[in-house]
Order: C-alpha cells, then sequence, then structure tokens
C-alpha cells in the first residue's frame, strides 16, 4: 500500500465497484414499479389472447387447449372452475405457483377482473374470467421468475464485463499517471546529489506537464546558482591567494635578518603592508555587497547637494588624476538637492570616478555632467579610456570580473557591482555606452527623493 501505483488502482477499483453496485440498487428501486406495470400489462394482454382465441377456436377439449395455451407464453397459468378446482399450466414445478385467496377466485369467476397491487416487492397476478360449455372459469396469470433471472443475468454480466475492462484501463491509466511521478523522484534524487544535469522531457499539458516544467526551471537555476558558487569561490580564493602569497613570501624573507638590507626590509613591509589593506579592502567590498544584495542593507536618508557631493569626491582623488595629467570637466549646477544615502552614493561616485581614472591614458579627459529632471537627477561620467567591447559591456556589472585580467591591477572585480546594486537600491538605473578607443560612458539616474518604502527603512 506505500506504492503510489497500487493506491490508485485499489482506490478506482473501490470506487468502480461502490459505483456499479448502488447504481444497480438505485436503479432497480427506480424502475421496479415500472416494471412492474409493465409485467402486469403484458400478462393482462396474454390471458385476453389466450380468451380470444378460445373463442375463436371453440376447442372440444379445454385441457389440450389450456396446455397448448401455456406453451405460447412464459407466464404460469392457474385455472379455477366453479367447484373450486385449481388446474396448473406452463411452471416446471408446482412450487413456482403462488397461493391465491379464495375471495379473489369467486370475484373472477362472478365476471371480474382482478390486477394485484404494484409494489416494489411480492408476487404479481392478474385474473380474468371466461366460460366453457356453460361453465364459468378463472384464469390467474403470474409473473415468471425466468425473465427477472435473464434479465438479472444479463445485468449483472453486464456489471462483470464493466468491472474487468474498467479495471484494465485502471491499470493502464494508472501506469500512465504514475510514470512521470517516477520520473521526477529519479530527477529529484539526481538533483540532491548535486547533478544538475538533468531534465524531464514531458510534452504533457495537464498538472504533471506543468509540474515538470517547473521542475526543469529549478534545476536550471540551480544550476546556474552553483556555477556562480563555483566561479564566486574560484575567484574569492584567486583574489585572496594572491596577497597572501606576496605576505607570506614578504614576511619569510624578512625573518631571515642577516641576508635582508635595511632598505630592501622596508620595502617588503609596505608591500606586506600594502596586501594587507587590499585584504582589508576585499573583505569589506565582500561584506558590503553581500549586504546591499540581501535587501537588508541599511538606508539612511537625508537631504544634501549632490553637485557638492560629487565636486568632494573629484577632489579626494586629485592625486590619482593629477599624476597622470587627465582633464576633469565638471558641469554641475549649484545647488543640486536630492534626499538618498549619502555614503552610499558617495562609495557610487568614488568607484565610477576610479575607474575612469584608471582606464583613461595619460592626458586624457573624463566629463561629469549633472542635469536635473522633474523626480530625479541624471548623472553623466564619460571619459576618453581605451573603452571595451560589447561582450565586456555584457560582464562589467558580475562580481570579479575584470576587462582585462592580464593587467596588474590591484582591483578585486567588486566596484561596479557595488554600484549597481546601490542604484538598484535608491530605485534608480544605470546605464553604460563603451566603444573601444573612444572611451565609456556611464549614465545614472537617481530619484530625487526617495519612495515610501526607502524613507521607511530610513526610520527604522
Amino acid at each position: 500500500m506505500k506504492s503510489l501505483y497500487v493506491r490508485i488502482v485499489l482506490t478506482f477499483l473501490a470506487a468502480i465497484v461502490i459505483g456499479l453496485i448502488s447504481s444497480f440498487i438505485i436503479g432497480i428501486a427506480i424502475f421496479q414499479k415500472e416494471l412492474n406495470e409493465l409485467g402486469q400489462n403484458d400478462m393482462i394482454k396474454v390471458s385476453d389472447n389466450i380468451v380470444e382465441l378460445y373463442k375463436q377456436t371453440q376447442p372440444q377439449d379445454l385441457e389440450a387447449f389450456m396446455e397448448k395455451a401455456s406453451q405460447l407464453t412464459v407466464y404460469p397459468i392457474q385455472l379455477f372452475t366453479a367447484s373450486g378446482e385449481k388446474k396448473l399450466y406452463g411452471a416446471d414445478n408446482k412450487e413456482q405457483f403462488i397461493a391465491i385467496d379464495k375471495e379473489l377466485v369467486q370475484q373472477v369467476l362472478e365476471g371480474a377482473r382482478y390486477r394485484s397491487k404494484v409494489k416494489s416487492e411480492g408476487d404479481l397476478y392478474v385474473g380474468l374470467p371466461f366460460a366453457f360449455e356453460g361453465q364459468n372459469y378463472a384464469i390467474f396469470l403470474q409473473s415468471s421468475t425466468k425473465n427477472e433471472k435473464a434479465v438479472i443475468r444479463l445485468l449483472i454480466t453486464i456489471l462483470f464485463l464493466v468491472l474487468v475492462i474498467g479495471s484494465l484501463c485502471i491499470l493502464i491509466a494508472a501506469r500512465f499517471l504514475v510514470k512521470p511521478l517516477k520520473l521526477l523522484t529519479k530527477a529529484t534524487k539526481r538533483l540532491a546529489k548535486g547533478d544538475f544535469d538533468v531534465e524531464l522531457k514531458l510534452k504533457r499539458k495537464d498538472e504533471l506537464g506543468i509540474l515538470a516544467r517547473s521542475f526543469n526551471e529549478t534545476a536550471r537555476e540551480l544550476k546556474q546558482l552553483e556555477m556562480m558558487r563555483q566561479d564566486f569561490v574560484s575567484n574569492v580564493s584567486h583574489e585572496i591567494q594572491s596577497p597572501l602569497t606576496s605576505i607570506s613570501g614578504f614576511a619569510k624573507a624578512l625573518k631571515l635578518d642577516h641576508l635582508v638590507t635595511a632598505e630592501k626590509r622596508g620595502r617588503y613591509l609596505d608591500i606586506i603592508l600594502k596586501e594587507s589593506d587590499r585584504l582589508s579592502r576585499l573583505s569589506d567590498n565582500l561584506l558590503k555587497l553581500a549586504s546591499l544584495e540581501s535587501k537588508h542593507h541599511p538606508f539612511v536618508a537625508k537631504t544634501f547637494n549632490l553637485d557638492e557631493q560629487i565636486r568632494q569626491v573629484v577632489v579626494s582623488c586629485e592625486p590619482l588624476w593629477s599624476v597622470k595629467h587627465i582633464r576633469i570637466d565638471l558641469k554641475l549646477p549649484i545647488g543640486a538637492k536630492i534626499t538618498a544615502d549619502a555614503d552610499q552614493l558617495n562609495q557610487v561616485w568614488i568607484n565610477l570616478l576610479g575607474n575612469s581614472i584608471k582606464f583613461t591614458p595619460d592626458n586624457g579627459t573624463i566629463r561629469i555632467e549633472l542635469l536635473a529632471n522633474s523626480h530625479s537627477y541624471t548623472v553623466i561620467i564619460k571619459d576618453s579610456g581605451i573603452g571595451m567591447t560589447p561582450e565586456e559591456l555584457n560582464q562589467i556589472f558580475v562580481r570579479f570580473y575584470k576587462t582585462d585580467r592580464s593587467r596588474n591591477s590591484t582591483g578585486s572585480g567588486l566596484g561596479l557591482a557595488i554600484v549597481k546594486q546601490i542604484v538598484l537600491h535608491h530605485h534608480g538605473n544605470i546605464e553604460v555606452e563603451s566603444t573601444v578607443g573612444q572611451g565609456t560612458k556611464f549614465t545614472l539616474q537617481i530619484p530625487s527623493t526617495p519612495p515610501n518604502t526607502l524613507s521607511t527603512k530610513a526610520g527604522t
């Protein structure tokens, strides 16, 4: 009984048996009265035909005539004389004849017709009078059990065939229903073991088909998540391994005091501190990105001048762009008030400007423009850097992605991913355009006032 297939088959068989028995009982109960009336009407017609046949033929021998007449019908016949004598015709044995009350016999002998009351159960019979050679007789015809038994046998045979054929159909149908579930169970076990290359090939449009398609979508999403997890672990391991190798190598070199000069010791310590700071930034960025992606990152909204914030970021990055003789063109209207999380937006401008400075060659140009709209601000940061290919553009917001992995860069590839999450956190939008050799343009649109959901977060 633990098998769904067995349960379905037994349930359907029980339903068929109960349905057939109930239908048989209900049908008999509904049509019993009508069948009894039809039987009585038929017996009356047979009795009339016997009397009419007697009148037409005028037989000399009543006994022979009744024997012949009983062979023309299936109804047992009882013939009563005026003296009360009873003769039986048409039945195989006397036990099949019913006992008729003497008063009813007398009424028929006196010329009355009799018809028994129609009941759901009980014997049915009719009585008709007729005369032979000046004597009165009473003929009683009773219902035949042969007809009833034949009908019952027919019904039972039909019900049995319905049960057998229905059971075979149920066995096939149940297998058809259970087979997809078995396939789904096997696929689920494979999925639980980490095999995400599993797909149910069911071209059904019913609920099982919908379930199979949902399972396939889930498997594909899990496979994608597993690939992202593997890439994430690989990238984090790679990003951590590089500075750890440097720290470990130079620390071992410092341990050998007699081989390291004072000048080299200072340079080694600078490298160790630099790589340690790199690890610290990587850890901080990972935590910040995880918090932003969780949708529960704290949002502290306040009103400030967006143009002033961008100017301060440009000034703080002056050592980076001045050493490369990069020209910064600013077009910032004064007094651009915005209500947002100042620290998060400050991170956006630092990451984007640092990225532009990093990939803009010496004597290049970076243009920053702020446009005020009805309910938002548009910030455009365009550089004259090396640009990106369309393939690179599709990946720049992916964690740990670097446009040029061969470049000796201290970046972790998390900056633009953090920018993307912060912009989405502000219900804004960011787009990027780039052409190889001609530079890159980032376009950000930020609402000037946060939605109610963000305001609620700020107050919590």
